[in-house]
């Protein structure tokens, strides 16, 4: 979710640093040409008061024009203004360079025809960094007994213009890059509060999931809507765990206390079998049906238990430990004529060594139960290819399932009419996922080429995160 939100969050702020950023820019620009437009005229007005009293019919000894030609060489001297005063009809009352005369296009000529008409230049076009070959022009009328008899004009490079523009402006970027920064550091932060609890809530979930019914939600950080639903999640988890610590409970007591009436009935049963003839089939299936539901009464006390029960998570051989109980297992396969092969090589895992032998058992026993005579059963123990857990894989040449009975293998939903001698009450694959869930593993099926099932027990390679905290390891 953070990798959503941040780029949203960062745009926004970006455009908004935009949006602030460009104005600020135009208006630095604007009030820096506005300084030297100034200046500009404020040396036309100099230079305009000069020459209202150049005499116009004798130039030649007129000492005001000499020195206002001398105040104009000077000042092109001094900072390489053209500067120039022009009569109406375009001739040059005095001018530095001497040479330089009145523009006869662009933005010269605007501001000589805008100055005749006794306006003086005030906004000449902005001048921006990148046009180096731009100029300021800037003019300003000679005004004597209330007629514009002259203009003064200035032609002025925009070299040092441009640089304090583009120094303005790396100031102002400077700046914007620093608030960006501090932009996106605020707004890691801001979704880092936003999402913790959302991350803790995620966390607490999954383990949850896997079975961990006491995983809580701390809402101690965030929003207070989602501390909120912290509280509210943990309201909802504590009604779960006590609903099912009900179920498990319920199922537990009466597993236990039908076996009394049950071991009390089946002793009737064979009290009634010794005043009958010998070889009654009523009776013989009577006590078949009596032991079945003992049987399935015991199981149902070991899955609730399983359910109950934490898991004791270690450091285990699983190579080492499926060889042992393939070899407790071949004199079973032997005696029904089943071959039970087994490559076990070296490889470790973290598990419940109990758990994951009863799983084994219980996975092996259904391979040999459902395998006919003269098939094989493959035990295989491998590292899965990501190489972050270990797989256990159990292939039998038997019967296949079809693709909804794989669906439902595992559930506590009885053998889908697998067994043909109705043995067994369907409950031990259920009990077997459930020990190995606890421990962070899973139990999967699929079919056996060319036929029959492939049953795989997968046990993680690493350590649960809070290995530590629950007190595993090895021992």
């Amino acid at each position: 979710m953070r990798t959503r939100l941040l780029p949203l969050l960062i745009i926004l702020m970006a455009g908004v640093l935009l949006a602030l950023g460009f104005p600020l820019a135009a208006s630095l620009a604007a009030s820096e040409q506005q300084r030297v437009v100034v200046d500009r005229l404020d040396d036309a007005a100099r230079f305009a008061a000069l020459a209202q009293f150049v005499n116009e019919t004798n130039p030649g000894t007129d000492e005001r024009r000499t020195t206002l030609g001398g105040e104009l060489a000077s000042y092109h001297d001094v900072y390489g203004i053209r500067a120039g005063i022009f009569y109406r009809n375009n001739r040059s009352m005095a001018a530095a360079p001497e040479d330089w005369v009145v523009p006869y296009e662009g933005e010269g000529r605007r501001a000589f025809r805008e100055a005749l008409l006794g306006r003086r230049s005030h906004d000449p076009p902005q001048v921006w960094p990148w046009q180096p070959q731009a100029r300021l022009t800037i003019a300003s009328p000679v005004v004597r007994d209330g007629d514009v008899v002259a203009v003064v004009v200035t032609d002025s490079p925009t070299g040092q213009l441009r640089s304090r523009i583009l120094r303005g402006w790396l100031l102002i970027f400077a700046g914007e890059s620093a608030a960006m920064l501090l932009a996106v550091v605020a707004a890691f932060r801001l979704t880092g509060w936003v999402l913790r609890p959302v991350r803790v809530l995620d966390s607490v979930t999954h383990d949850i999931a896997t079975g961990r019914m006491n995983s809580r939600v701390a809402a101690t950080g965030g929003p207070p809507e989602l501390r909120r639903l912290a509280l509210s999640f943990n309201e909802m988890a504590d009604n779960v765990e006590e609903a099912l610590e009900q179920q498990r409970a319920f199922v537990a007591d009466a597993s236990h206390q039908l076996r009394n009436p049950l071991a009390a009935l089946l002793l009737r049963i064979e009290l009634l079998a010794l005043e009958l003839p010998e070889g009654n089939e009523e009776i013989a299936s009577v006590r078949t049906e009596g032991k079945r539901l003992a049987q399935v009464l015991d199981d149902l006390l070991d899955l609730a238990l399983a359910e109950h029960a934490a898991a004791e998570l270690r450091l285990v051989d699983v190579g080492a430990l499926t060889a042992e109980r393939v070899v407790s297992w071949r004199p079973v396969a032997e005696d029904k004529g089943v071959l039970l092969t087994g490559e076990c090589g070296a490889v470790t895992a973290w598990a419940d060594p109990v758990a994951l032998s009863s799983a084994l058992d219980a996975v092996i026993d259904n391979a040999l139960k459902f395998t006919p005579a003269g098939e094989e059963v493959a035990v295989t123990v491998a590292v899965t290819p990501g190489g972050g857990s270990v797989s256990v894989v159990v292939g039998a040449q038997g019967a296949g399932r079809t693709r909804g009975e794989l669906g439902r293998l595992g559930d506590r939903v009885g053998r889908g009419g697998a067994d043909p001698k109705g043995k067994g009450s369907g409950l031990g694959l259920s009990i077997t996922r459930v020990l190995l869930t606890a421990g962070g593993g899973s139990l999967t099926f699929a079919p056996n080429a060319p036929h029959g099932l492939r049953v795989t027990v997968t046990v993680p390679r690493h350590a649960p995160p809070d290995a530590a905290e629950r007190g595993f390891g090895e021992r």
